[in-house]
């Protein structure tokens, strides 16, 4: 690893963190501004806060809207159902995007092209274009795997998982906020003197003039990479075009990835469920008025604040000691601790145990969304746009099966659909005891006692040989060499002495 300090004292100037072989900062520093590591930070979480105030900005305002446009039942199942599902297939679009495009112009085409959506919610007048303006409003949730995408190609391995979590994690923080912001606005559209069927259609301009600033935010200051943005370093060379079907063949054939697309399913697709019902499951079953039903429900996604950063500095620290191995179980333990608390959820009866045990099921809930992507950027180097998408599309799948199986019509009433629902995730989380990298291991098996087990072995294996006599694969190479690390601190120093006899790998 001795690399890492020498880019680091041979390039001083030309980056305000300290960084590895690859250039991506090997500390994450919340407060700083930074360029580009923590500038490009702040440009992810707020662009993905603002799609998240977007995307949920009808639910806190449902009880209104409900009766100007005459839903069902089933008509707000199937809108909260349409605004999760659009983003499935639009998560996997992304991940392909940044990996051939960058980030920057990914993210930003995405956030201006849903914009129109959120505007034409002013004039849904029935239960399908209703359905619609939610359903393309949702597809703007896929700048998750920008947002990922970008911190995995900023931070090193030692910080990544905390770099991905609180991103994601304040960027998530819009589910919550919306459930203020929106009864908020709405009330004083009122006061002014707007009737409420007007108001909370004048509301939505806020949230859709957020997400046109956002946008534009991230085409004028953002950063592909460390180094530049991927137009330029292609031009200059420093950066090979990769071919889609090898980008794309090597992340749908990893077993991994299809594994985290389920269990992501199953955290950040039950915070998508619950940030669609929770507010009307409070409004109803303990007859609260509109706005404290809000505050409620706000509640949950504002544990987001600290919640999906905590499980991504948890996944780093339990890397730290315990290498991979460290993070899968990590992982396993928290999803399934919030699937007993869900279950709980829906079987306690009084308001305030209702309210506790929910706050503290958003917390286990959300730390796993956070601790799973404290292991995606692992899975694959050459893919990791792709399997980035693969899951982040997956938590969309879950959080449409889940409304569509427990929360569409009268089949389950909410606090059954909610304890099904807990079921449900301990079950989907069972899959991490598969996962298995031969260089770390997995849950119950240590690495692979082969000699051709190690980290160049498994990145270097995305590339075929005529590719890496043309030199594509030096990016792979050397972030083989900074996710050692991964091997943790029991194999790591006797590891490192072997390996760094070779420093021809870099």
């Amino acid at each position: 690893m001795e690399i890492s300090s020498t880019i680091t004292e041979t390039q001083p100037q030309k980056f305000a963190l300290p960084v590895d072989s690859e250039h991506k900062a090997t500390e994450f520093r919340l407060f700083s501004a930074a360029a580009p590591h923590m500038r490009t930070f702040h440009l992810s979480w707020v662009s993905f806060f603002a799609c998240f105030v977007s995307t949920f900005a009808a639910p806190p305002l449902l009880p209104i809207i409900r009766d100007n446009l005459n839903l069902t039942a089933t008509d707000i199942g199937n809108a909260g159902i349409a605004s999760v599902s659009g983003a499935v297939f639009a998560r996997i679009a992304m991940g392909t995007a940044c990996d051939l495009f960058g980030p920057r112009l990914a993210s930003s085409s995405l956030i201006l092209l849903t914009a129109p959506a959120v505007y034409f919610t002013v004039i849904a007048s029935s239960p399908v274009s209703f359905l619609l303006v939610r359903f393309f409003t949702g597809f703007s949730l896929a700048s998750f795997v920008s947002t990922q995408f970008w911190m995995s190609s900023m931070f090193s391995a030692p910080v990544v998982g905390t770099a991905n979590g609180v991103a994601a994690g304040w960027g998530n923080l819009g589910g919550g906020a919306t459930q203020l912001i929106m009864p908020l606005v709405f009330a004083v559209i009122r006061d002014i003197g707007a009737v409420k069927y007007t108001a909370w259609r004048i509301a939505f301009f806020i949230p859709a003039l957020f997400q046109t600033l956002a946008a534009f935010a991230i085409l004028i200051f953002g950063q592909d990479l460390p180094d530049g943005n991927y137009q330029r370093l292609q031009k200059s060379g420093d950066k090979q075009k990769d071919q889609f079907s090898r980008v794309f063949y090597h992340g749908i054939s990893n077993y991994r990835g299809w594994i985290l697309a389920l269990t992501y399913g199953y955290c950040f697709g039950v915070e998508l469920t619950v940030d669609n019902i929770i507010a009307e499951y409070f409004y109803d079953r303990f007859n609260l008025k509109l706005h404290t039903a809000g505050i409620i429900a706000a509640s949950f996604g504002l544990a987001n604040l600290f919640s999906r950063p905590a499980g991504g500095m948890i996944s780093d620290m339990m890397a730290k000691r315990f290498g991979m191995r460290g993070r899968l179980w990590a992982l396993w333990t928290v999803q399934t601790l919030g699937g007993v608390f869900c279950i709980i959820l829906g079987k306690v009866g009084s308001l305030g145990a209702s309210i506790a045990v929910m706050l503290i099921f958003s917390v286990f809930v959300q730390a796993a969304c956070g601790l799973t992507f404290g292991v995606v950027p692992f899975v694959s180097r050459r893919s990791l746009g792709v399997i980035s998408g693969m899951t982040g599309g997956g938590g969309n799948v879950g959080a449409v099966l889940t409304q569509l199986i427990f929360f569409k019509g009268s089949k389950y009433s909410k606090e059954t659909g909610i304890t099904l629902m807990g079921v449900m995730i301990i079950c989907c989380t069972l899959p991490i005891l598969l996962i298995y990298f031969p260089q770390w291991g997995g849950m119950f098996c240590g690495p692979s006692s082969e000699k051709v087990a190690t980290e160049e072995d498994y990145y270097l294996s995305e590339w075929s040989s005529k590719e890496k006599e043309k030199g594509l694969h030096e990016a792979s190479l050397k972030f083989a060499d900074n996710s050692k690390s991964e091997r943790g601190r029991r194999v790591h120093s006797a590891a490192m002495s072997s390996s760094d006899a070779t420093p021809t790998n870099v």
